[in-house]
């Protein structure tokens, strides 16, 4: 199974490796694949691009190297194989195919010429995958999308009211730890994504799995169905 995540600059720490320490566990019992996808290959800063943050001159930020870009995974129209190449064009396409698409929060979200390129890669994109998963303020990119729409989703509590206003087509669940709708996964903010990722992995591979991964972590996990938040 090939997991994206999706990075973007200002995207929150702990949405991103909450959820990839899960899978880092999780390649040591299954076979599974990661690819860190941005719109380049230069490296994705966590620093907030809203200046508001930085008024106390902290030097506090971590950078990842993105692993392809979001072009790299677009299809491309089928082409006829060229003499000598026959199913070459086929085994790039399985090579590029993505199964779950992982999209981070973070403050990166709420400027536009940031998440653009994001929004219009997951449109695109969304038809071919098997799941899409989203942590935090992540679920308002998913819902720019459109691929929210008439679904049951939750988001980050302190930033419920300005996500859930981006798009009312979303049948949006406040009270909610993380929510399933379909193939689509969204997790409340930050540490959730930690809870949702191990529910997922039970949800593909078994409870004893996913508890042994949290166990392995460290990591108290109640197991729960997703309905309620401490924080809601």
């Amino acid at each position: 199974m090939h997991f994206a995540l999706l990075v973007f600059p200002g995207f929150e720490a702990l949405d991103a490796f909450g959820p990839l320490e899960v899978l880092n566990v999780l390649a040591e019992h299954k076979k599974i694949d990661l690819s860190i996808l941005a719109e380049t290959l230069d490296p994705v800063s966590t620093r907030s691009p809203d200046p508001a943050s930085h008024v106390l001159g902290s030097k506090c930020t971590q950078e990842i190297v993105p692993t392809g870009t979001f072009a790299d995974f677009l299809p491309t129209p089928n082409q006829s194989p060229s003499p000598g190449n026959e199913g070459e064009g086929e085994r790039n396409s399985q090579k590029q195919k993505i199964d779950v698409l992982i999209v981070p929060g973070g403050a990166g979200t709420r400027f536009p010429a940031i998440v653009a390129p994001v929004i219009s890669f997951i449109r695109t994109i969304y038809p071919s995958v098997q799941y899409a998963f989203s942590i935090c303020n992540g679920s308002g990119v998913l819902a720019r999308a459109g691929i929210l729409d008439g679904k049951r989703a939750t988001t980050n509590k302190i930033l419920y009211e300005s996500t859930t206003a981006l798009r009312k087509e979303v049948n949006w669940v406040r009270e909610a730890r993380w929510v399933v709708d379909g193939n689509v996964w969204t997790a409340s903010g930050v540490s959730a994504g930690i809870d949702a990722a191990l529910a997922f992995v039970r949800s593909l591979h078994g409870e004893e799995l996913a508890n042994a991964i949290a166990r392995e972590m460290e990591y108290v996990w109640d197991g729960g169905d997703g309905e309620v938040d401490p924080f809601a």
